[in-house]
This record gives structure tokens, C-alpha cells and sequence, in this order.
């Protein structure tokens, strides 16, 4: 699943805050299009990067979400709190998008240009280190 693996914790570096503890990576085209369509809602903690990606769309999503553009460098190019079911929203900036439960943007006062830092979560220790 490339380097982030299957669930990445999510940090504001800029905000010293915990965006996500367990997002997760759509880094295929299958996982990308499927998104959160088969959600009935995220939790708190959880998520999902979408790479590459510029925009999202929530046609025949079930709830609200908060959405990050993102750089390649993970720098946050464009917020778009509380995107409601049958919007759209994109950044031709971006590289890549982080959607996360609403409210997750107000409560951690993340804004444009704050940087993120992706760090895998392992299912279970390496065996052998």
C-alpha cells in the first residue's frame, strides 16, 4: 500500500493536533473511487486520504464531512468544512485530499498552509525488530 500502508495517523505539526488516528489510504484507483460511498458515517479519529486526487464529489453519500487539500508536500492548500451530500469541492492545487468526520477542521483550528505529518499505523508489530 506504498509507504503510508493501510491506516495512517494524521498530526498537525503547525497546530501541535491530532487530525486522525486511523485514516484510511485509498492509494488505488478501486479504493479512490469507492471513497466513503459505502460509509454511513466516520467517527472521530477516523478518515481518508485520497492520492492523487484534486477534487471530491459526494453524490449518493449518507452524511457530512470535512475536507483538506493537500500539497505533495502534505502542506494544506484549501479547507472545505462540513461538505454536505450531493456537493462538490476541488483545488487545483492539491495533490492528494484528506476527508475527515465534520467538525474536525473547526476543533483543531486547522487552516491553509498548516503542514501535516502522516504516520503509519501498523495492524501489528514487526516480527523479528
Amino acid at each position: 500500500m506504498g509507504k503510508y500502508g493501510d491506516k495512517i495517523r494524521v498530526l498537525n505539526q503547525t497546530r501541535n493536533a491530532v487530525l486522525a488516528t486511523s485514516a484510511d489510504v485509498a492509494g488505488t484507483s478501486e479504493k479512490r473511487r469507492e471513497g466513503l460511498l459505502k460509509r454511513t458515517g466516520l467517527n472521530p479519529g477516523e478518515g481518508l486520504w485520497i492520492a492523487p486526487c484534486e477534487a471530491v464529489h459526494c453524490f449518493f453519500m449518507k452524511f457530512t464531512i470535512d475536507v483538506l487539500f493537500l500539497s505533495k508536500d502534505l502542506r494544506v492548500v484549501k479547507t472545505r468544512p462540513r461538505l454536505k451530500p450531493w456537493r462538490v469541492s476541488g483545488s487545483l492545487r492539491a495533490h492528494s485530499t484528506l476527508e475527515l468526520p465534520e467538525g474536525t477542521i473547526e476543533a483543531t483550528g486547522t487552516k491553509a498552509g498548516d503542514q501535516l505529518e502522516f504516520v503509519r499505523v501498523d495492524a501489528a508489530p514487526d516480527a523479528g525488530t
